[in-house]
């Protein structure tokens, strides 16, 4: 697996087991290995990446116990997500059984 893949699960794997307060949130990869994590609202996550430089982003956002994380580079993107396990369930009919 490449180190980008390999970032991108790394990161949606710690969101989601993360707390449940909801976020939206970038980490950048500078060229030089250096990391930087900012506030991702109102940024579209390649913009992001070209206006600070960065050789790859992730985009972690967090609502209503959803995850998601999205990741870019020059050459490659991807895309991780999950439900609300809660939110899952709720869609299935309960059954009381005696």
């Amino acid at each position: 697996m490449s180190p980008f893949l390999k970032n991108a699960d790394e990161i949606f794997q710690t969101a989601r087991d993360a707390g449940p307060e909801d976020c939206d949130m970038a980490i950048l990869v500078k060229a030089d290995g250096a990391i930087h994590m900012l506030p991702a609202s109102g940024w579209e996550l390649e913009s992001m990446r070209m206006h600070h430089g960065a050789r790859a982003a992730y985009r972690v956002s967090r609502k209503d116990g959803g995850v998601r994380l999205e990741a870019r580079s020059a050459s490659r993107s991807c895309l991780i997500q999950s439900a609300n396990p809660e939110r899952l369930l709720s869609d299935f009919p309960r059954y009381l059984l005696h």
